[in-house]
């Protein structure tokens, strides 16, 4: 099968795509042909010196080339001998390491859940990590209540159009900051207020607002507490600080944590994690409608290197979808 792979640090351009064995199925496990796939800045610290470095201590020596990423959605070849949930011919999405391939290889008690039937396969491979992120940093580490007034800062990214939404969901009054061209967008995903950071500081405002989103990762904590409720949060994602090398982000945590301390608002930043049943709530909004991913563009799998070079230039409408079926290989 085809897969693209990541060999060494470096820019997008040098990920390759190379004919690999099929990975095996365990007995826990399903094989899932992937239809689609979508870029996430996860997707790119596997480029950076930091992961190179992980994966040779793991290997003791030269590590073997690395399928990447981790969206996908498709449909089941293969089921193993203790599977029950699944079967072959079933449509699901989900996240999992090595998604960048035409076959990927899910235990079934992992990143996977059926795909709503209204759903396309595009369409649902623009979900898991993305809305993940944002389902977490709202609902779990947010602590979102009905009324509650919620900033997105960065709202128009893979993380934040989905933030947007879920806080709307979720009875938030939310307010979307994000450029020019995208304020329409936000107000279509439903923003009852849209700040154009171009024109207007969200921090030099007088709205005080109960929850901070921070996707962009574009304020310091010395600003952002300006416009915070007493008992605010401010929450940083991981998305944000993947943006950023390695270092800047550890000392714009630090610093953050540090600065929040003596105060009652609290700032925290975490990685969202790979949970089946927040991936099932994520199938039910998408199925009624209470969340939609925004396409920005695709890419078929023989140019992910292009996806990640537009991923990284830090300016996408929602989503970059990669598309496995057209990727020019067969």
């Amino acid at each position: 099968m085809k897969a693209v792979l990541s060999e060494r640090p470096g820019p997008a351009d040098l990920l390759k795509v190379a004919e690999i064995e099929m990975p095996v199925v365990t007995d826990d496990g399903v094989l899932v042909r992937v239809r689609a796939a979508s870029v996430n800045p996860v997707d790119l610290f596997s480029l950076t010196p930091v992961r190179h470095f992980m994966r040779r201590v793991a290997a003791r020596g030269k590590p073997r080339p690395e399928v990447i990423g981790h969206d996908f959605a498709g449909t089941v070849t293969a089921v193993g001998a203790a599977v029950t949930q699944f079967h072959v011919g079933d449509e699901v999405f989900g996240a999992h390491k090595g998604a960048f391939a035409e076959y990927l290889a899910v235990p079934e008690s992992a990143g996977v859940v059926r795909k709503p039937a209204g759903s396309g396969f595009e369409e649902a491979a623009a979900v898991p990590v993305a809305a993940l992120t944002a389902l977490q940093a709202v609902r779990d580490h947010g602590r979102i209540q009905p009324g509650q007034r919620v900033l997105v800062n960065g709202a128009s990214g893979g993380v934040g159009h989905f933030a947007v939404q879920i806080a709307k969901t979720l009875g938030g009054e939310v307010t979307a900051v994000c450029s020019t061209s995208k304020v329409d967008d936000a107000r279509a995903l439903g923003a009852d207020h849209v700040i154009d950071y171009t024109r207007e500081d969200f921090t030099e405002g007088t709205q005080r607002y109960h929850l901070l989103i921070d996707v962009a990762g574009s304020q310091p904590w010395s600003r952002c507490v300006r416009v915070m409720e007493p008992r605010g949060t401010l929450v940083i994602t991981g998305a944000s600080a993947l943006k950023h090398s390695a270092w800047r982000m550890i000392g714009h945590m630090a610093a953050t944590r540090v600065a929040a301390l003596p105060g009652t608002r609290r700032a925290l930043f975490f990685v969202a994690g790979i949970k089946r049943d927040d991936l099932g709530t994520l199938a039910e909004m998408l199925a009624d409608g209470r969340i939609r991913p925004v396409i920005d563009a695709r890419y078929p799998l023989c140019d992910v290197a292009g996806a990640c070079r537009q991923l990284s230039a830090g300016h996408a409408r929602g989503k970059i979808v990669v598309n496995v079926e057209e990727a020019g290989l067969r």
